[in-house]
């Protein structure tokens, strides 16, 4: 028998996977502080939670016996009434990971390339490397705005896809609807994440009966408090949402998922109603942290915030937090060594995250 390893595709061999959040149970064995008292600011989680409808609708359904919807019938129904599209125009997902990978998988072969304008979300790269594709950076500019220009000079004939995160994971910006049209133009998919639509309102939907090229992405995790349950949706051409339903899992939105969505959408007025007091909240941690020295908060329309961290201490920072119980998110690319991304939980959670950075910064 050979070695198994050489049965696997070369380019997996020594894959990289991606660094998602540790569990709670994990951060409270490396700090050693009780799970009660981690301030858990690494993940943009909603600290608010789900709706409450969520879980009696979750407790009084019966039918978690029998397979769920592959055609997604009811899903696509009451999504076509959140996002304003037709019903054939969308797709729901095991999250907007799931969306990814199935973008990916449709129009992206071995040896294509994706261009990501840097830093971003890292689901982007990770699924392109799972198909042996390559992946193409464009840095963004000083203040993490695209380069239009250099994104068009990094296309080849190989490019199939742009993903353009908007706000932007980890700099919390967002992209301009003149800066959308123009990579629309180009001769490829353009692919907008809006997974913190609900925090800035800020849309590239209304662009999709022009371009048939564009898809936009939302997430139920952030806004609506699921990311436990995994629901998202891609709203695209109806000719591209039918490949993509031709290709995905055929039960591949779980029965406990579909009932907390459609539960959410009926309470979706007390979920928006949650969003003004993140976006305060948000507000009130940049003016927080304005006050400390060698600190610098970077504008944010997301439910998280990137933080400047004095020069050649950010690493040093990361682990001197995480040994407090206070856990927010490290990048070590270049351009990103020297920052945190903060997500924006409640008062208590910011309180306690800039008491134990103030302390830290003076160490």
């Amino acid at each position: 028998m050979r070695d198994v390893k050489d049965l696997v595709l070369p380019h997996l061999q020594s894959p990289k996977g991606y660094d998602g959040v540790r569990s709670l149970e994990a951060m409270a064995e490396e700090s050693g502080i009780p799970p009660e008292k981690i301030i858990r600011l690494n993940g943009n989680e909603n600290s608010y939670g789900p709706s409450p409808k969520v879980a009696q609708a979750l407790a009084s359904f019966d039918q978690y016996n029998r397979y769920p919807d592959p055609e997604q019938k009811r899903l696509r129904e009451a999504l076509s009434d959140y996002t304003g599209t037709s019903p054939d125009s969308i797709v729901a997902g095991n999250g907007s990971d799931e969306l990814i990978d199935l973008i990916i998988r449709l129009f992206v072969g071995s040896g294509d390339n994706i261009i990501e304008p840097t830093p971003t979300f890292g689901m982007y790269r990770f699924s392109a490397r799972l198909v042996d594709a390559q992946v193409v950076p464009v840095p963004r500019d000083r203040n993490f705005q695209l380069d239009l220009e250099s994104i068009e000079l990094a296309m080849d004939q190989r490019t199939k896809v742009i993903f353009l995160a908007s706000p932007n994971n980890p700099t919390g910006n967002t992209a301009r609807e003149g800066e959308i049209r123009k990579l629309l133009e180009l001769p490829v998919m353009v692919v907008v994440d809006e997974a913190y639509y609900e925090y800035c309102g800020q849309t590239a939907m209304p662009l999709l009966g022009e371009y048939p090229n564009l898809i936009v992405l939302r997430t139920f995790s952030k806004w609506a408090g699921l990311a436990g349950l995994r629901v998202g949706l891609g709203v695209m051409d109806p000719h591209v949402a039918s490949l993509m339903m031709t290709i995905k899992p055929p039960y591949n939105m779980n029965r406990a998922a579909e009932v907390a969505l459609v539960a959410s959408l009926r309470d979706r007025d007390l979920l928006m109603s949650r969003i003004k007091p993140v976006v305060e909240e948000r507000e009130r941690m940049f003016s927080l942290l304005e006050s400390i020295p060698k600190v610098t908060p970077i504008p944010s329309q997301a439910n998280f915030m990137m933080v400047r961290l004095p020069e050649g201490r950010g690493e040093e920072i990361f682990h001197s937090l995480a040994k407090r119980g206070v856990f927010v998110r490290y990048y070590t690319d270049e351009e990103m060594k020297d920052c945190l991304r903060v997500s924006v939980g409640l008062p208590s959670e910011t309180d306690g995250f800039v008491e134990a950075l103030r302390e830290v910064v003076k160490e």
